[in-house]
């Protein structure tokens, strides 16, 4: 089945200022989302998610590679990213910096709307939003604004204005990082739900495992701009072949099947990316001699791994896993 969204060596460079070097925030991306599931992107901050997300969405041109939707190349004209997104919506993290406090619900919701001059009578298609977002009765919402809500209930706006659209797509940039933790399970299970009963594609880009855990049915892990693990959630959370993967595990308190890992070194600097296995300077496979006993440790340091395949089952960009099969 051809995927909904798909990257293929996808790579995007900032370019420094005067002297400073370039970040190469993504470099060498090949991601693959089907439809109908929820795909989780995970990874610590910088390590090129969300500019990642922002590729996928349009936002951010490519310096190499491409974005394709349904199988066909995304344009870049302003109509074919018009029409594009309509079909793929963004909900950001903070709803408070998402919504203007100077609209009301209704006209937060009914804004996607009017620009893209979606037919029908636009009350009823708000109050629809609402209610599939879970605030019901719509109505009562109407003509409240973001400061009278909570957060949870903010989030939820955010989400019916793109629900508005009745997209094919939502990419969800740590749909929940700014919410309490007893309002976060409601979240994430409205995005199930809307996963189940709108057939929704979902890419959730979130720094916890965790979450991660909870929904999706994929997991592609990132690091310095690359996937370094992909496959079903199940099988990277119970088996993780990457060192970076078991590490970002051994932090989430409800996995304590894999040993506590603290990495060494300093966090990725896409402006200065090393040589060889890109995670090398802080695997803990290096430092504790196992790749050493397994006669891979100068290969580490020297040779580039591969871009891990898009959809490939559960795989990992490592030579380690790839010396124990």
């Amino acid at each position: 089945m051809t995927p909904v969204l798909e990257a293929r060596d996808l790579a995007v460079v900032f370019r420094g200022r005067g002297r400073e070097p370039a970040a190469r925030a993504v470099d060498g991306v090949d991601l693959a989302v089907r439809r109908g599931e929820i795909l989780a992107l995970v990874g610590e901050s910088g390590c090129g998610k969300t500019t990642l997300a922002r590729a996928l969405l349009g936002l951010v041109r490519p310096a190499r590679g491409e974005v394709r939707v349904d199988g066909a190349p995304l344009g870049y004209s302003s109509r074919d990213l018009k029409g594009y997104r309509r079909r793929v919506q963004l909900v950001l993290q903070d709803p408070s910096g998402a919504l203007n406090p100077r609209q009301t619900v209704y006209e937060a919701v009914a804004e996607g709307l009017r620009i893209h001059r979606v037919a029908g009578d636009e009350r009823e298609l708000v109050g629809r939003a609402l209610a599939r977002a879970g605030l019901r009765p719509p109505e009562r919402f109407f003509l409240s604004f973001p400061h009278e809500l909570s957060g949870g209930q903010r989030q939820r706006v955010v989400i019916a204005g793109a629900l508005a659209l009745d997209p094919e797509v939502i990419v969800a940039d740590e749909p929940v990082s700014s919410l309490d933790a007893s309002v976060r399970g409601e979240i994430l299970a409205l995005l199930l739900r809307l996963r189940d009963e709108l057939g929704l594609t979902v890419l959730v880009v979130t720094h916890d495992l965790g979450l991660a855990w909870n929904v999706a049915d994929r997991i592609a892990v990132m690091y310095l701009g690359r996937v370094v693990e992909e496959g079903p959630t199940e099988q990277v959370l119970a088996e993780p072949r990457h060192p970076y993967t078991r590490a970002l595990l051994s932090v989430v308190p409800e996995i304590r099947h894999v040993a506590p890992v603290v990495l060494a070194g300093e966090p990725p600097d896409p402006t200065r990316v090393p040589a060889g296995c890109r995670f090398h300077p802080r695997c803990p496979a290096l430092a504790d001699g196992t790749a050493a006993a397994a006669g891979i440790a100068e290969r580490c340091r020297v040779e580039p791994v591969p871009v891990l395949p898009a959809d490939q089952g559960h795989r990992a960009a490592c030579f380690l896993p790839l010396v124990s099969r």
